[in-house]
């Protein structure tokens, strides 16, 4: 990654029109999440909403990845190949990870839900969401990338849980993946020393498992998914600090 690149308010205006239309295709995918669905069906949906709404799909601007959008199931966690294979079944959990890039800025969102609703106020989800809640409050001028690694992980560790420690979020803007990287906990890496300025734009992930967050590639080269087996979920959000104060854009 490079330095980390500030925006203007006229940038993040721009940016803020890319969330927007992020946020309405995120809830028809949301909405589309339900048993008998496939992953496949879901990607074919995004591509299609990503190109009505006169954007580009950000993730099939990443090197050797064809897809708009990464869908992960129970154990999943990141970066998920969607496929015809992959129908969802009562019991399941599933998150939707869906980029796009518009008047040359990315916007990038994510959400994890239960596939028949009988999880949708369990703990485990809503505990990801307060965490994001949480970080997303810690963008401030005079408060640090560590601040919002420390929100994410005081939350996710208060209520039994693991944050992932080998991914993180990152900056975002004419590039999908800017500096600085957002861990999902205090690492001590140089990363978390930035200082929040007006003009910084962050794509926040909170990722997060029951038990070790030990990590393994599954044989497609992309899933990424929790060793042990059990359930994770991930929760993002673009925030952007302009003059006026902190904007979530894909809200």
């Amino acid at each position: 990654m490079k330095g980390i690149s500030l925006k203007t308010d006229q940038e993040i205006a721009v940016m803020r029109e890319g969330g927007k239309k992020l946020s309405v295709i995120k809830k028809k995918l949301k909405g589309e999440v339900k048993p008998g669905v496939s992953s496949l069906e879901i990607e074919n949906l995004a591509t299609k909403l990503i190109k009505e709404s006169g954007a580009v799909p950000s993730f099939k601007m990443v090197p050797g990845y064809k897809w708009s959008t990464c869908v992960n199931i129970n154990e999943g966690v990141v970066h998920g190949i969607p496929k015809d294979t992959v129908i969802f079944k009562k019991g399941d959990i599933v998150s939707v990870d869906v980029g796009l890039y518009f008047k040359g800025f990315h916007a990038d969102s994510a959400f994890t839900s239960s596939i028949d609703g009988t999880l949708g106020d369990d703990k485990f989800l809503e505990t990801g969401k307060k965490a994001l809640n949480k970080a997303i409050s810690s963008v401030k001028v005079g408060k640090t990338i560590g601040d919002i690694s420390k929100s994410i992980e005081e939350v996710i560790r208060g209520e039994g849980y693991s944050p992932i420690e080998s991914l993180t979020g990152h900056g975002v803007g004419r590039e999908l993946h800017e500096a600085p990287y957002v861990p999902c906990f205090v690492s001590g890496s140089e990363s978390e020393k930035v200082q929040i300025r007006e003009g910084i734009a962050l794509a926040i992930e909170v990722m997060y498992c029951y038990g070790s967050p030990e990590l393994e590639i599954e044989e497609d080269g992309w899933t990424i998914r929790t060793k042990n087996g059990k359930m994770a979920a991930l929760f993002e959000e673009t925030v952007a600090l302009d003059s006026r104060g902190r904007i979530v854009l894909t809200r």
